[in-house]
């Protein structure tokens, strides 16, 4: 039999190739502006390390999230100080995603080229970037933040909230139900925010209310011009109830610093906003309940900060990330990496000491593993009898909100309990 001569490489000639290669992954790695992390956290266990990465724009001039991959190495720190996840170390890497489409796609190959088994607890709003790479390496994204539409879309995509369609249908239902008969909707002019105002209508009409649209770049230092279009729109008429909704990531606490400025004509004007747009921290930093702020109506995905649910998340931030002031336990992104981290725990105890691999995770994930969050989400599970017959968001499977307000200052529930807006969903139409 005849074959291919074999070359044999010297052993020290693959010791040397291999540091060399291995420096040079990581100095790539140093110089990339978006700059990759990694977080070993390994305790030496019996078995390799289970890998998955946390994605998120962080120093940009739009949204930035840092708490998220921040959460994501407190989490692994956490875990591992504890045995790990079934008997086995996490490996989380992490990637800045620059909010740009370069950014975003780079971030998924890193994760293909690092045999992630899934991409856990991400915000991004490059899904058409991201879900190429990842569908076609069959890397599951579980629990991204739900900006974009795509993430309700794509089979690998595992949501746990109801994303930026059970926000803004959530917070119409809330200022329907605050009486708000006249509503200016400040929002980024992109994509992922043109769909917000189909949304914010749908819950609206349950007040018979349609919300006049104002666009806004997502990255301005100063929203005068439109603060001035959203009062004229929402307090035009001084015998009705007029309320302006802002959602604009990072930049909402601009926009309703401009507002402040700008409302003297419209006294009576109220304000609301979504978590993720606003939090404790931020309505501290605007003057409590001197500020902007109060009386405000915030609609969001999970109960609020102070809820004792919150208590294992909060002692593994003091414990891990004590100082760590990336790490804000009432913001929503912080929040939603932990839930997702919390599935990912139970889907690998769930395979038994079995292999973890993207296809394992994957078909715990499609078999029907019913995932239990501790009351912060309904009981999570991606069967297809699961998901919501919303049109445009096949992969929606929780779509509960709470609604809140600031009072004296602080951040309150104005109801108790959940609030399913699945129906209201249901009845968005596609535009």
């Amino acid at each position: 039999m005849t074959g291919r001569r074999r070359t044999t490489i010297p052993r020290t000639s693959r010791t040397l190739r291999s540091t060399v290669l291995s420096a040079a992954v990581w100095a790539a790695c140093a110089s990339l502006a978006a700059g990759c992390g990694l977080v070993s956290d390994v305790t030496g266990g019996s078995k390799d390390p289970i890998t998955v990465m946390t994605w998120a724009p962080e120093k940009t001039q739009a949204t930035n999230m840092p708490g998220m991959p921040a959460m994501a190495r407190a989490y692994a720190r956490w875990v591992n100080a504890h045995g790990g996840i079934g008997g086995r170390d996490l490996r989380v890497i992490t990637c800045n995603d620059n909010n740009d489409t370069v950014g975003a796609a780079r971030c998924a190959r890193d994760a293909v080229e690092q045999n992630a088994v899934a991409v856990v607890g991400s915000y991004s709003q490059h899904a058409r970037s991201f879900l190429g790479p990842l569908e076609s390496a069959g890397i599951p994204y579980i629990g991204g933040y739900g900006v974009t539409d795509e993430e309700f879309a794509s089979p690998l995509s595992y949501p746990v909230n109801g994303g930026q369609p059970a926000l803004m249908a959530g917070n119409g239902r809330q200022l329907a139900a605050a009486g708000c008969d006249r509503t200016s909707l400040v929002r980024p002019d992109t994509v992922a925010g043109d769909q917000l105002p189909l949304l914010l209508d749908t819950g609206l009409s349950a007040g018979r209310n349609r919300a006049s649209d104002v666009r806004a770049a997502e990255d301005a230092t100063d929203y005068t011009e439109q603060a001035r279009q959203a009062l004229l729109r929402a307090g035009a008429d001084p015998g009705g109830k007029g309320c302006v909704t802002a959602v604009l990531g990072d930049r909402t606490d601009t926009f309703f610093d401009s507002f402040r400025r700008t409302r003297d004509s419209y006294p009576k004007v109220r304000i609301s906003t979504v978590l993720g747009s606003v939090d404790q921290t931020v309505i501290d930093r605007s003057g409590g309940k001197s500020g902007v702020y109060e009386g405000a109506y915030v609609t969001g995905w999970y109960p609020v900060a102070t809820d004792r649910r919150w208590a294992t998340m909060r002692k593994v931030i003091s414990e891990q990330a004590f100082g760590d002031n990336r790490i804000d336990p009432a913001d929503a992104g912080v929040q939603t990496t932990w839930i997702a981290y919390t599935v990912l725990k139970q889907v690998v105890e769930s395979l038994g000491g079995g292999d973890v691999t993207a296809h394992t995770v994957r078909g715990a994930l499609d078999g029907g593993l019913k995932v239990r969050t501790g009351g912060l989400t309904p009981t999570l599970s991606w069967r297809f009898e699961d998901m919501i017959a919303a049109s445009g968001f096949p992969r929606l499977v929780n779509a509960d909100v709470t609604f809140q307000v600031v009072r004296d200052g602080r951040l309150v529930a104005a109801r108790r309990g959940l609030v399913d807006v699945s129906r209201t969903l249901e009845a968005t139409p596609t535009g």
